[in-house]
Formats: C-alpha cells, sequence, structure tokens
C-alpha cells in the first residue's frame, strides 16, 4: 500500500500517541486531544483512577482519570503538561468505505508502531447492538488499544477499541467529541432492565425485561409495569440496554413511542413515554 508522504504523516501521529499505564498490569495506548493534556483512551484501558503516561519524546507523567464512560468504552485523562502536540479530528460521519486508515500504538510495549489498512465501513454489527463503530482491517494487537485511527492526512477519525472477527473497531471520532462535552444530564426512563430471550412466536429474539419501575419515573407514569418486556421504540429494535440509551440519547427531550409486551407475547402494547433529564447514575442496567 503506498500512500504519498506516509513517513512524515506517522511521525505526526506519533507525536500525539502516548503510551497509557495503568494503575496494575498491562497497558495502552492514548491521543492527545489537548495541547494543555487532556487526553482520550478506552475505558478498559484506563481502570483505575491514575495511570502513568509516556509521550512521544521519552517524558513521563502521572494522570488523573477525569472521566469515564464503560458504554462508550471511553476515558478522558489529564496531565500537568503544556504546549503538547495535540491531536485534530475529523468528522466520523463523512468517512466513507474504501478509504485508507493508519493506527498508531503500542502493541505488546513497543512504542509507536504503525499499521495500514482500508475502511470497510461506519455503522453498528448486528452482534453489537446499535452503537456505531468505524470498521477497518487495520491489523491491531494488545496495546493497540486506546491509540488513534486516522485519515492518510493523520486526522483522527476514531479511538481503537477492539477486535471483531477479521475487523478492527475503533469508537468513531463524533462520539469522543460528545462524551468530552460532558454526560451531566442524560434522558431517563427510571427502569432496571435486563435482556431476555423470547419465545420462538415473538418477531424478535431478544428483549429488556423490566425488573423495577422507580415511584414518580417517566416510565411510571406511562404506567409500565414490572414484567413488560420492552421490544423497541420506532424503527429501533432494543436487544441490549445500550439500544435503549442509544434511543433516549438520540431522541433527547422527545416522546418515546416504545412497544411492549405484557403478559400475552402475541400482542404487542404501545406507550408514548416523556423521558426526563437528570444527573447521569451509575450502573449499565439503569435508564
Amino acid at each position: 500500500m503506498s500512500i504519498r508522504g506516509l513517513g512524515e504523516i506517522a511521525e505526526r501521529v506519533r507525536r500525539f500517541t502516548v503510551l497509557v499505564q495503568p494503575e496494575g498490569r498491562g497497558s495502552g495506548s492514548g491521543v492527545l486531544w489537548s495541547t494543555d493534556g487532556l487526553i482520550v483512551t478506552n475505558a478498559h484501558v484506563a481502570r483505575g483512577q491514575r495511570a502513568q503516561v509516556t509521550l512521544w519524546d521519552g517524558r513521563e507523567f502521572h494522570a488523573e482519570v477525569a472521566a469515564r464512560d464503560a458504554r462508550r468504552d471511553l476515558a478522558a485523562l489529564h496531565i500537568s503538561a503544556t504546549q503538547l502536540v495535540a491531536a485534530s479530528s475529523r468528522d466520523s460521519s463523512q468517512v466513507r468505505s474504501g478509504e485508507i486508515a493508519l493506527a498508531v500504538g503500542n502493541p505488546f510495549g513497543f512504542l509507536g508502531a504503525l499499521a495500514t489498512g482500508v475502511v470497510h465501513g461506519v455503522g453498528p454489527l448486528h452482534a453489537l447492538g446499535s452503537r456505531s463503530w468505524v470498521q477497518s482491517d487495520v491489523r491491531l494487537a494488545p496495546g493497540n488499544s486506546g491509540g488513534p485511527l486516522t485519515d492518510v492526512q493523520g486526522c483522527v477519525i476514531g479511538i481503537n477499541s477492539m477486535v471483531a472477527g477479521r475487523l478492527a473497531l475503533a469508537v468513531p471520532s463524533n462520539d469522543v467529541r460528545r462524551f468530552l462535552q460532558g454526560p451531566a444530564k442524560r434522558s431517563w426512563l427510571g427502569v432496571i432492565l435486563t435482556p431476555v430471550r423470547l419465545p420462538r412466536q415473538s418477531r424478535q429474539s431478544f428483549g429488556l425485561l423490566v425488573l423495577g419501575v422507580a415511584p414518580g419515573s417517566p416510565a411510571a407514569n406511562a404506567a409500565l409495569l414490572p414484567g413488560d418486556i420492552l421490544l423497541g421504540a420506532e424503527q429501533s429494535e432494543f436487544h441490549t440496554v445500550d439500544d435503549l440509551a442509544d434511543a433516549l440519547e438520540h431522541g433527547s427531550g422527545l416522546l418515546l413511542r416504545v412497544e411492549f409486551l405484557r403478559g400475552d407475547y402475541p400482542r404487542v402494547r404501545k406507550v408514548s413515554v416523556a423521558p426526563r433529564t437528570r444527573e447521569k447514575q451509575g450502573g449499565a442496567v439503569a435508564a
């Protein structure tokens, strides 16, 4: 794969790629997102509250974890430094299949390793719910997680997260920007959920079983009850709790038309729920 000026582009990307060594074992990569020490990596890389960060020039810093979103697999770290070489990012919704992609990271502790490949698409994978990924055939290895996926100009289009089959998956840069804007308030229904497999006669394989409903919550006001099984909203089906969280995020401030089952599986019921915003709560099964 011949890329004009690849050496210069790769060197520029290496300068905003860092080595992240969390408390305990293992290591990963990160991206200098701003010149004043903001670093983006994966939530599964920054597992504790602190980490050791090594820059491209060998300088080492103690980093504090400023924010973490396990659903998006993102974490923000901060180091006490200024005038750093920061990444520039691109609108990931404009990334197209067939584009050349570059990944720089620290696989197996080898600093600044470069891999190249082709973007296969940007969007969800059926087995992983409704979250979007930048999908490419870049070869990733342990230690690449949290590092940048860039275009041929060196602009970040994603944060490398995992491998699914033969595809490398990166969190889109647009999701990174939304994460950094802060999750102070989110739409909330007031339900506790768990995924369940549905009987064969149902139209889909999985749904979300309501285990509890908070008194006075939007779900309670809509007369949803424990034991109900949420199927979906409008054109999206709920297979995982992430699917409902995505529907709430994309429809923030609007009525959510929810389809659900109650007792008799052949009959699909519908109800309009008016989500409210509140401070983000912990726990992956609360929505």
